[in-house]
């Protein structure tokens, strides 16, 4: 399992999940599929083709409006990190067995095992730093990053506006001028509120 997008002011937060068996995570890591960081965003969206077409695949994009309703009720992202991969997980495990799976480190074990145990599924999962080395937690992180960007595009659809990756001083000025020219409303389609560039933008 893998995220994209938590650090990204604009667009959704992706979880995704990848099941692989040995023989197919070989051939991934021949095709040349590692961490979505490595990659161009050409690249990961033309791998995530690849990936969806050999292996089990389950993701949960949690586009801005959901997101932010989310993060009011939770107050705290690695609880909602947990929560998307917990969800991702229990899809996949309808269609797999699998008692194992690796995510990279972001918070405690307990928070993604205690989000599946509330819907009655039970599963060790191992979180480990660099756990990208991992071929299904790489795959799982170019399908999510693939996931993302498709978001993030059909968002700057949604406003007319190219919406910029990350949180720099281009993602403050577009965000300074979508609430100029459109709205909070239109915002809170569209970023993720509780980053502190929201208050920079009064």
């Amino acid at each position: 399992m893998d995220e994209s997008g938590k650090g990204d002011y604009f667009g959704p937060l992706v979880a995704a999940a990848v099941y692989l068996e040995p023989s197919q995570a070989e051939s991934l890591t021949a095709l040349g599929v590692r961490d979505s960081k490595r990659l161009s965003d050409r690249r990961a969206i033309e791998l995530a083709g690849e990936i969806r077409k050999v292996a089990q695949v389950e993701v949960v994009r949690i586009n801005p409006a959901k997101y932010n309703t989310l993060y009011d009720k939770m107050k705290n992202l690695n609880r909602l990190l947990a929560w998307a991969h917990a969800r991702a997980l229990e899809n996949l495990l309808a269609r797999v067995t699998c008692d194992r799976a690796v995510i990279d480190q972001f918070a405690q074990p307990h928070l993604i095992e205690r989000a599946l145990m509330a819907s009655g599924r039970t599963i060790h999962v191992e979180q480990r730093h660099k756990a990208e080395d991992d071929a299904a937690v790489a795959a799982a992180s170019v399908i999510a990053r693939a996931e993302f960007l498709s978001g993030l595009e059909s968002l700057s659809r949604q406003v007319g506006v190219t919406l910029p990756k990350g949180a720099s001083d281009q993602v403050v000025r577009v965000a300074k001028t979508l609430l100029a020219t459109k709205d909070k409303a239109q915002l809170e389609q569209v970023a993720k509120l509780h980053f502190k560039i929201t208050q920079q933008l009064t």
